[in-house]
């Protein structure tokens, strides 16, 4: 299933602030605090876990347009026995022994997980990592772009639906929202999250979209 939100930004429009994000300074951990649960906070900080080995994996940011007006294209992931499912989140994965780079990995994840030609991604930029304890990953999120419309294939076995977030929407604050849940480390607890639709977006994916946001919103 595709969701599809009206949006305003005009994909062409979009594509003149590249430029001025890649030069933008990334908020990093100042952003990713503004969406991070309150238990999560001190894991925010690069000496909480750089005794734990995390392993590495990378996302991908993807922009794109739909109707001309400029999306990001999120992920639901399908129901398993792991900390992520049925979570919303990037396209993206653990990194491989073949992976040249971390922005290969994103970029080959994408490709596995919603068909999206590696040659259709110009990967724009590196954003900040953050750390995901009850997996012990430590995440990269790339920003990309694609030019033209993907056709998206979902891969059955990762990914139960395709979200497409029109830019106008992500960058509105009223999609910003408060609300209990039940986690894998917690029966209850209330956390920060973007409202998609009818889906919740929090953890590790608020935090990358809580910079993201902003620095979009720094050159706008």
């Amino acid at each position: 299933m595709v969701i599809k939100i009206d949006a305003k930004m005009l994909f062409t429009e979009f594509l003149k602030y590249i430029p001025k994000i890649v030069n933008q300074q990334l908020p990093a951990l100042t952003a990713h605090a503004k969406m991070a649960p309150v238990s999560r906070l001190p894991t925010l900080d690069p000496e909480y876990y750089k005794d734990n080995n995390p392993r590495r994996s990378a996302v991908m940011m993807l922009f794109y347009p739909k109707d001309e007006k400029a999306n990001l294209v999120l992920i639901k992931r399908n129901a398993y026995e792991g900390v992520h499912s049925s979570q919303i989140s990037f396209p993206g994965g653990k990194a491989e022994p073949e992976d040249k780079d971390l922005a290969a990995t994103a970029v080959r994840e994408t490709f596995e997980e919603v068909g999206v030609v590696p040659s259709d991604i110009d990967v724009i930029m590196p954003f900040s990592d953050i750390y995901i304890p009850p997996s012990n990953f430590l995440v990269s999120p790339y920003l990309g772009i694609s030019l033209a419309e993907p056709s998206f294939i979902p891969n059955p076995d990762e990914v139960v639906e395709i979200i497409e977030l029109p830019l106008d929407v992500f960058l509105d604050d009223s999609i910003v929202i408060e609300t209990d849940l039940q986690t894998s480390y917690a029966q209850r607890m209330s956390v920060p999250a973007f409202k998609v639709g009818q889906h919740i977006v929090w953890g590790a994916t608020a935090m990358i979209l809580s910079e993201l946001k902003e620095t979009i919103k720094s050159v706008l």
